[in-house]
């Protein structure tokens, strides 16, 4: 089919790394694949800058100017939430515009949609057309977040003709398919897809890890990892808070800990406060091409904090680096790990079994290979993108046939 792959994010980060994810995947089983993005959010543009940055041996190098898709994030942080809200429902009318000339353009026989608040334009434009539309949902006016409604009502009204009219559903996580059905009874035919990893990206390679390991100093060491933003919901503060007055006591542990955000200035002043600079690095945000050695330089990793609804991009990308994580066990995560299998649970917000765990695992260094090669053997059999993109495509083929 002729797949016309429509967003409306920034293309970048882990948003990003789904949609390129997606949509190789979908090439894999043999379809054409188009991305309709906002200018200056391409994802594989995105991807490409970052190669040519990485294999440029001189000084970075700043773009020449900043995108249309930057400027309006950028301007929507400094306007109040009803306006912000005001212009994605007025944003309907550029997309139909938009998502019109692009079927026409690619000869599109599918629209797949990576599912914003506010945006029907788009299925009610292929119903019209009958053309089928697959809506990715992450996000949802009924579940918690970061930038809090003000038009919640229309919201709800908006996505339930949405999730009850598009031609299927793919949802990360069974629970927030489930209250998606609770809140708006019968939805479109879906199908649970959690994230997925690309192990052409994701390699295990000795020369890489041992070569890192060396340049970091931590060669002789058992390495504890984590690699994201450095933000307040991913706990990845609170857990330093918790592990530093005990991580003197496990001398050959060294946390390598990748990322920036706001948390990054206060847990460098707790790695100081506390005198354990030599056991924890902070080498700071990297290019995401570097991420898998800076995983394979780990012999296992740490997510603090999740949620009952998301999927952990790097839950998947640590697994396919045959690295199991010790993970809180909310539903979306307890249901793609076994545990002490492929990773090991630990109560949600039950900080001190964290701890505990964490540490008990650095005297079990045959346990972290093993739980790592099961982790490894999982993405390859069930969560590469192509099983994404084969789930997907369920959902027109069983409604299309």
């Amino acid at each position: 089919m002729n797949i016309l792959f429509h967003h409306r994010t920034r293309g970048k980060g882990a948003e990003g790394v789904h949609i390129r994810g997606v949509v190789k995947g979908l090439r894999q089983l043999g379809h054409q694949v188009s991305i309709l993005s906002l200018p200056g959010a391409e994802p594989e543009a995105e991807e490409q800058h970052q190669k040519t940055a990485q294999q440029d041996s001189g000084p970075e190098k700043k773009p020449a100017g900043r995108s249309l898709a930057s400027r309006l994030t950028e301007a929507t942080k400094y306007v109040p939430e009803f306006v912000f809200e005001l212009i994605e429902i007025m944003f309907n009318l550029v997309s139909l515009l938009r998502i019109r000339k692009a079927v026409r353009t690619h000869s599109s026989t599918m629209i797949y949609e990576r599912y914003s608040l506010f945006l029907f334009s788009t299925v009610w434009w292929a119903r019209r057309h009958n053309i089928p539309v697959v809506l990715e949902i992450n996000d949802s006016c009924l579940v918690h977040r970061v930038r809090p409604l003000f038009f919640k009502g229309i919201a709800r009204r908006f996505e339930r003709w949405i999730f009850q009219n598009a031609t299927g559903l793919v949802f990360i996580s069974t629970h927030f398919k489930q209250t998606s059905e609770d809140a708006y009874g019968t939805i479109a035919p879906s199908v649970v897809s959690p994230n997925g990893a690309d192990l052409d990206a994701f390699q295990p390679d000795t020369k890489r890890r041992t070569q890192l390991r060396k340049e970091l100093g931590i060669d002789d060491k058992l390495v504890l990892g984590y690699v994201g933003a450095f933000v307040h919901w991913h706990g990845i503060d609170w857990f330093v808070d918790e592990i530093a007055g005990q991580l003197g006591d496990y001398p050959n542990v060294v946390l390598l800990l990748v990322g920036d955000g706001v948390c990054f200035e206060p847990i460098k002043e707790a790695v100081a406060r506390n005198n354990i600079q030599s056991q924890v690095l902070l080498p700071g945000r990297v290019p995401h091409e570097q991420i898998a050695t800076y995983i394979d330089a780990m012999d296992y990793g740490i997510l603090p904090d999740s949620n009952d609804y998301g999927s952990p991009m790097k839950l998947f990308e640590f697994m396919a680096m045959a690295k199991g994580m010790v993970v809180p066990d909310f539903s979306p995560v307890a249901e793609v790990v076994e545990d002490n299998k492929t990773s090991w649970l630990f109560p949600a917000n039950d900080r001190e079994q964290c701890i505990k765990t964490t540490l008990e695992l650095t005297q079990r260094p045959d346990v972290l290979k093993t739980v790592g090669e099961n982790a490894r053997r999982y993405i390859e059999t069930q969560r590469q993108w192509r099983h994404n993109a084969e789930q997907l495509m369920s959902l027109v083929t069983t409604n299309h046939a």
